[in-house]
């Protein structure tokens, strides 16, 4: 990540006006991406859904949901451009500081086997594997298992 100040990660909390910018993104780096839908309901139901800005442009969002002392974050996102440059990073430890917020004890997530970049990611954080769940995420005709990964906070 560069350290020019332009360049630096902001996060503020999502906004309806962000969907724009945010669809533009998501079926670019996911074969089954969320729906504005499913970000609109996200921000109707208090979950804590955050946008990323480098350089003047929304370049990544997260949701996390926080209930009874566990998070669970549902979608992590940084569009391609800046993608692999440490900004997934500083926008998972922002969630995780979130979580730890909110008191919650752990956070979950889903992640498909076949996004290495992401497990390692995850991993580097000290998210261990829990279980798989079978067929979970649309891949195609079949489905694609996901793992369960935690991280106690």
């Amino acid at each position: 990540m560069s350290a020019l100040p332009d360049l630096l990660p902001k996060f503020r909390p999502m906004r309806v006006t962000d969907l724009d910018q945010v669809m533009r993104i998501e079926p670019m780096i996911y074969t089954h991406p969320w729906t504005r839908g499913n970000f609109r309901d996200s921000l109707k139901s208090g979950y804590d859904c955050w946008v990323m800005e480098c350089g003047g442009e929304l370049s990544g969002y997260a949701v996390l949901m926080v209930a009874a002392r566990e998070a669970h974050l549902l979608n992590l996102s940084v569009a391609v451009d800046w993608q692999g440059k440490g900004y997934g990073r500083a926008l998972l430890m922002h969630l995780i500081e979130i979580a730890r917020s909110c008191e919650a004890e752990h956070v979950f997530l889903e992640v498909r086997p076949s996004n290495v970049a992401a497990r390692r990611l995850y991993g580097d954080h000290g998210f261990q594997e829990i279980t798989v769940r079978r067929g979970y995420y649309p891949s195609g005709p079949a489905r694609e298992d996901a793992i369960l990964m935690g991280l106690e906070l």
